[in-house]
């Protein structure tokens, strides 16, 4: 499954330009408000229009004002799930579902009972709306989109009007969404939190043109791409392998290298985004010995990168990379250059307060 965008509008003193391709997975689009996230939504959705664009759903042109082609909102299949899940309150949950199956075309897709299943609604099926937590409206309502049969699924920051609570219960359900539904997932947020965790592909906004675009892992390593002062980091694609509930503690597998935990809720063979602080690793040209942190990492530095005082260190460890920030004075102690080995000490990771005892960052 391929997205190709490439859109321009003015509007109201705003304007527009914005082209991006993605493929499979969740594509976020990140940025400060105002950076034009919704309104790239609108029009990929055909609830604005563009004055020049096309836009391409794996081969099937939605929008080609070149040659004339603007396919009705009511024909694009596309799902939409926005920041009030906008159920209909005189009707049960699970008429509420039905509801989206009267805008799927033709026979197949997912039945009433696997997106119920998927999303952990089925309990909820003979309820009303208002009877709902926020987070399991929130549910229904990318249910119903489901239902729909969709090529693409739309989220407009869909967590953003949650409590903290709320986020906890229904991200693991977007990552089942994300791996288990084979959709695509084109997803508005400024949270660094949410992209890290569930993006694959990341799109930047900024002042209605991309800032930057490519693997999550990439673009969340570049500290001037992250808005608002939240800290730069690197995303580490990992699985659960095992628990150990005596030691207290997770092992997670990954390109990087085996990392240890204190015990996570999360099952085992379950794919994890871990987004690692770059102020909480500590680089070495020794392997450490008797250190509290469990996790040392053998690699090479492939770049370095001045920023005032500081110094933003690329650290490739197996198959994914790590960025560790040091002052420049550290950086010139220790005599780095790129090639030169090195091991990673990660002290923390940001792990999502659904997962991590107590929410929020980890010792290990």
């Amino acid at each position: 499954m391929t997205i190709a965008i490439d859109v321009s509008l003015r509007r109201d003193g705003f304007a527009l330009d914005v082209a991006f391709g993605a493929g499979a997975g969740l594509t976020a689009l990140f940025g400060r408000s105002g950076s034009g996230k919704t309104t790239v939504i609108d029009l990929i959705a055909g609830l604005a229009q563009p004055q020049r664009g096309r836009i391409d759903i794996d081969g099937t042109v939605l929008l080609d004002t070149a040659r004339g082609i603007r396919v009705p909102v009511h024909r694009r299949r596309i799902g939409c799930v926005f920041q009030e899940a906008r159920l209909m309150p005189h009707l049960s949950v699970r008429q509420n579902l039905r509801f989206g199956r009267l805008f799927s075309r033709g026979a197949g897709g997912p039945s009433l009972d696997a997106v119920a299943d998927l999303l952990g609604i089925g309990p909820l099926l003979d309820r009303r709306p208002a009877g709902l937590s926020g987070g399991e409206r929130q549910r229904v309502a990318i249910g119903r989109a489901l239902l729909a049969r969709p090529r693409l699924l739309l989220m407009d920051e869909p967590l953003s009007a949650l409590d903290e609570a709320r986020k906890r219960e229904i991200l693991p359900y977007i990552e089942r969404l994300r791996d288990e539904a084979g959709l695509p997932i084109v997803y508005v947020s400024h949270s660094v939190a949410e992209v890290a965790r569930l993006a694959s592909t990341v799109v930047v906004l900024e002042a209605g043109r991309v800032a930057a675009s490519g693997p999550v892992d990439a673009v969340l390593r570049r500290p001037d791409l992250i808005p608002d002062g939240a800290e730069a980091g690197s995303v580490l694609a990992m699985r659960v392998e095992r628990h150990d509930p005596g030691a207290g503690l997770t092992r997670l597998t990954g390109p990087a290298g085996p990392l240890d935990l204190p015990l996570i809720d999360a099952p085992q063979g379950r794919r994890l985004n871990l987004r690692v602080p770059a102020r909480d690793v500590l680089l070495a040209l020794a392997r450490p010995e008797a250190l509290s942190a469990r996790n040392v990492l053998p690699g090479r530095v492939v770049a370095l990168r001045e920023e005032g005082t500081a110094c933003l260190v690329e650290v490739a460890c197996g198959g994914a990379t790590l960025a560790a920030r040091l002052t420049r004075a550290s950086a010139r102690d220790l005599g780095l250059t790129v090639g030169c080995p090195v091991f990673a000490i990660v002290k923390s990771v940001a792990l999502d307060a659904g997962e991590a005892p107590g929410g929020g960052r980890i010792e290990i």
